[in-house]
């Protein structure tokens, strides 16, 4: 059975070490989402993204915002 498809925010880093920066930030302060392979859709520095629900973007945006975290670039897709 197929999983069913989600508006995911999914933010892509320039480098693997931001990505994983990313993925510690949040474990460490509860925030919700994952470490994917970068989508097919999204053109990106490295092959990481953070995928989360589409309604934590603002808080997540908070939290790289605060935490100095370099984005390449933020995107809305149905995954």
């Amino acid at each position: 059975m197929a999983r069913e498809k989600t508006y995911k925010v999914v933010f892509t880093f320039h480098s693997t070490t931001q990505a994983i920066r990313m993925e510690e930030c949040c474990k460490r302060t509860g925030m919700a989402g994952r470490l994917i392979p970068v989508p097919r859709q999204i053109s990106a520095g490295c092959g990481m993204a953070w995928a989360a629900e589409a309604e934590k973007r603002e808080s997540i945006e908070k939290l790289i915002d605060k935490e100095g975290i370099e984005v390449e670039g933020v995107h809305e897709l149905l995954l």
